[in-house]
């Protein structure tokens, strides 16, 4: 293959949304699932990320158990999976989390929209930026530089835009989803897939693989993405 195995991961309310309408990156998943949320992130190679979510939410994307990020570099691994934002316009700051926290690989994609004073800056932080032609990220061949810097299994933390982006165009392979037992509402909140959203004859299909309930009131649904859902107009 010429890109990675990508899943998404995704914890949302039993109403499917993702955060409130604050939009300030409200808690979702509960102590057990934040559990299972970091062996993923030790299983990966790579953590990738939105704009929105890079640039509002500013995730640390670590590994937060000493005993996975040193079974990690008993592996020949860093401490931290890469780091991976797609960003069409990748003002970053400094001194924020994604940069600093770590210690990880960081690695931006985005598009002549940033400034090349800001990417000067981000390489001066020994970020590794790919800067493309087109007026936003191309998503496929994202992937395909990923997996020639080494990623094959690829862990997608949102948000809804990137998501759905992603299964539109065919890119991901399962989808994990961490139902938890309350509801935001919110006309505004922002769901798992968001973006335009499709008509009804183009729905996304997905095959259901398994379910788990959980004490603490939260139920695990593990879809397999279906070969028919596939569109290369992305650019």
């Amino acid at each position: 293959m010429n890109q990675p195995f990508v899943f998404i991961n995704v914890a949302m309310t039993a109403d499917g949304k993702i955060d409130t309408f604050e939009r300030k990156g409200a808690s979702i998943s509960s102590a057990k699932d934040k559990e299972r949320v970091d062996k993923l992130r030790a299983e990966s190679d790579a953590i990738l990320i939105g704009g929105h979510t890079l640039l509002n939410e500013d995730p640390k994307l670590t590994v937060k158990l000493e005993s996975l990020r040193a079974e990690r570099l008993a592996r020949g691994l860093s401490a931290n999976p890469m780091k991976v934002g797609i960003a069409t316009k990748a003002d970053i700051k400094p001194n924020s989390d994604f940069l600093n926290i770590g210690p990880a690989r960081i690695v931006i994609f985005t598009t002549h929209q940033t400034s090349m004073e800001q990417i000067d800056s981000l390489r001066a932080h020994h970020v590794e930026v790919f800067v493309h032609e087109t007026p936003r990220v191309d998503l496929p061949s994202a992937l395909r530089t990923l997996k020639g810097l080494g990623v094959n299994r690829l862990m997608v933390e949102g948000g809804g835009t990137m998501n759905f982006e992603l299964i539109k165009l065919g890119l991901v392979d399962e989808l994990t989803a961490y139902v938890a037992p309350m509801i935001f509402g919110g006309a505004n909140a922002p769901t798992m897939a968001d973006s335009l959203g499709v008509p009804r004859e183009a729905a996304l299909h997905l095959h259901l693989m398994g379910v788990e309930k959980w004490d603490d009131g939260g139920v695990i649904l593990k879809y397999k993405l279906t070969g028919e859902n596939h569109d290369n107009n992305y650019t």
